[in-house]
């Protein structure tokens, strides 16, 4: 990745996260189109992609130019292991989804943060957005609470 990123590593999940992008609580990230102003991409993050495993389709039944606003049902994503609406975290115009998951979805997997991008919108993330170091510290709760109930393997219960 190209991209400055900061480390993140909490117990068996390890991933990078870039530095400048904006993050949702839903586990999206917001990043402006250099030279393209007001436009933004919206894509998984990398703790997203490993909970629905390998994507195999997306749909954007929302049109361009069609106004979205956090919350609202913009689309939907199958994966190997689950299928999943797709809500919206910014605020302003439907811009596209990203054609090019149409050749190879499971680019949001392994380049979640360029190339695998979801769709984008002209204009503003939500209000409650996290920067990078916010998002961290509001995902290792989440991976914490995960483990003390059960699930993954680090909080497995025993046979």
């Amino acid at each position: 990745m190209s991209l400055p990123t900061v480390r993140f590593k909490h117990a068996r999940f390890s991933a990078r996260f870039p530095e400048s992008y904006r993050y949702s609580r839903s586990h999206y990230w917001m990043a402006p189109v250099e030279g393209e102003s007001g436009l933004w991409r919206v894509g998984f993050t990398k703790f997203a992609t490993r909970m629905l495993g390998e994507l195999v389709d997306c749909e954007w039944p929302t049109q361009e130019g069609d106004f979205i606003e956090p919350g609202k049902n913009i689309g939907w994503v199958e994966g190997f292991k689950a299928a999943s609406d797709v809500y919206a975290v910014m605020q302003g115009q439907f811009a596209g989804g990203n054609p090019y998951l149409k050749q190879d979805a499971c680019v949001v997997r392994t380049d979640p943060y360029e190339v695998g991008w979801l769709y984008a919108v002209r204009g503003e993330p939500e209000a409650d957005h996290l920067d990078v170091h916010g998002y961290i510290e509001y995902l290792s709760g989440i991976i914490q609470r995960m483990a003390e109930e059960g699930h993954g393997e680090e909080g497995a219960a025993e046979d």
